[in-house]
């Protein structure tokens, strides 16, 4: 057999039959996402394994009530991981310079590479896999069921399998769509009718329009999913202006915000009619203002002194 043939015919498979993997093959399988390439040796990067059932059954809730998450004979959870490298610095007496949005960005290559290879492996070996996307749908209750440290997100779900079931390929967008050569080039008209017509099969109703309108149009799924993922980065410390403990105050306070902007948003909502930055020594300061009343916080970052201030300020509001 062609050895591409099992990545030019793959399928997402969502019917398990209730058996478990071959002897040896969980081990062949974790060790060439291990193999995956991974930036300057960094491999930021970590492979959850979920085998309690009961786990299994909340994961599965979590992403919309998908029964193959809990029946596969496995669930893994790739995740963007800093945290293990800042372990590692501090081990021989470094720190870790802050490089929040870097830091994302290469720790979601990396997990993405390394279950990119377990699912490739997986299914050289016949089993049949399904990443899991809805996964997202609630993501920090899946980052504190799987007690994820800051610096650590999930990327997805993926689950392994023996297969019970056949289904057919589905559509993918023609070449020329796709492959862009020396410079990215422009779409006609023409070229995007047919886009729509290469991926009608995706819709039952024979207009893939009705599938990205429920995912990606105005009210759609992933509109829906984008608050949560962005308090989920403000509370694992990947958002470079608002850091942890100041996204935990305001939330506390009953005014949850995922970037800084947002924070002085819903502070002024409050009643608070202005904020003052203004730097002092190393750090700065902030200063929250209205008719009556002032309140002032301190921290090493804009965000960090906002955060102060707010917590001050909500509390003697409440």
């Amino acid at each position: 057999m062609d050895r591409l043939t099992h990545l030019l015919e793959r399928r997402s498979i969502r019917r398990f039959k209730p058996e478990p993997l071959r002897e040896g093959d969980l081990e062949r399988i974790l060790a060439a996402a291990r193999r995956a390439p991974t930036d300057a040796s960094g491999q930021l990067y970590s492979i959850m394994r979920v085998t309690d059932p009961e786990l299994r059954r909340a994961l599965a809730q979590l992403a919309g009530g998908q029964a193959h998450v809990a029946q596969a004979a496995e669930f893994f959870v790739p995740l963007a991981d800093v945290h293990r490298l800042k372990r590692l610095l501090a081990h021989r007496g470094q720190e870790m310079a802050r490089w929040p949005r870097t830091g994302l960005h290469f720790a979601l290559v990396d997990a993405t590479l390394a279950g990119a290879h377990l699912a490739v492996a997986a299914e050289a070996l016949g089993y049949g896999i399904c990443w899991i996307g809805g996964l997202l749908n609630r993501p920090r209750e899946v980052a504190r069921m799987l007690e994820l440290p800051p610096g650590v997100v999930p990327v997805s779900g993926l689950v392994v399998g023996v297969p019970a079931e056949d289904p057919p390929l589905r559509p993918r967008l023609p070449e020329a769509l796709v492959v862009h050569e020396n410079r990215y080039h422009g779409y006609t008209p023409a070229d995007l009718d047919a886009a729509y017509a290469a991926m009608a099969p995706a819709s039952r109703r024979g207009d893939w329009l009705f599938v990205l309108e429920r995912y990606f149009a105005a009210g759609g799924a992933m509109e829906d999913r984008d608050p949560a993922y962005g308090h989920l980065l403000a509370w694992q410390g990947f958002v470079a202006d608002w850091p942890p403990t100041a996204a935990r105050a305001l939330e506390d306070a009953g005014l949850p915000a995922p970037s800084l902007g947002e924070a002085l948003e819903a502070v002024l909502k409050t009643g608070w009619r202005g904020v003052l930055f203004g730097r002092e020594g190393a750090g700065w300061r902030v200063w929250l203002e209205r008719e009556t009343a002032a309140e002032r916080g301190e921290g090493r970052t804009p965000g960090e002194a906002l955060g102060r201030a707010a917590e001050t300020a909500l509390a003697s509001d409440g």
